[in-house]
């Protein structure tokens, strides 16, 4: 089953570097009594993640933070040490940008917005998609019909939404 609005997320922990090395953060923790954004993408390091859809939030990030969101994610089927560099060389850390890796598509998974692309090498990766939640709940949704666009889950359109 695909993750819709009004649905309540699923518990997952997820993954990030923390001062000695990587550290699970239980997503609950993130959410619970919060308003945040959560955007996720196929995979670090790839050409539309990289150049559109990462920039598109760093772009975003006062206005959404203005409209109320307190944390913005961005979820990867990637482990944390990928993240934690990809994060410094977008500059996704300085704009506030929490960068999680979900390492065994768990959460991804679980919301049923997983694919795999094997020409490419991507297997169990990430669609991509932006959503807004509050307080665990999904409240909107933009998911893109191809993992290769990035209109639909940029910041952009979701900061329009709200």
């Amino acid at each position: 089953m695909t993750i819709s609005i009004g649905d309540t997320l699923p518990d997952a922990t997820l993954l990030k570097m923390g001062a000695e090395g990587p550290e699970g953060v239980q997503l609950s923790s993130l959410t619970e009594g919060r308003k945040v954004v959560i955007f996720a993408l196929p995979g670090a390091y790839t050409g539309v993640c990289t150049t559109a859809h990462v920039p598109s939030f760093m772009r975003v990030a006062d206005d959404l933070r203005g409209k109320g969101i307190e944390d913005i994610i961005c979820i990867s089927v990637n482990d944390p040490f990928v993240m934690k560099n990809w994060s410094d060389s977008t500059g996704a850390a300085d704009a506030g940008i929490a960068m999680l890796g979900d390492a065994s598509a768990e959460f991804t998974k679980a919301i049923g917005m997983d694919f795999s692309a094997p020409p490419v090498g991507l297997i169990d990766r990430s669609k991509r998609y932006s959503m807004v939640v509050d307080n665990g709940k999904v409240t909107h949704l933009n998911a893109e019909g191809s993992p290769g666009e990035c209109e639909i889950s940029a910041g952009e359109t979701l900061r329009d939404q709200l």
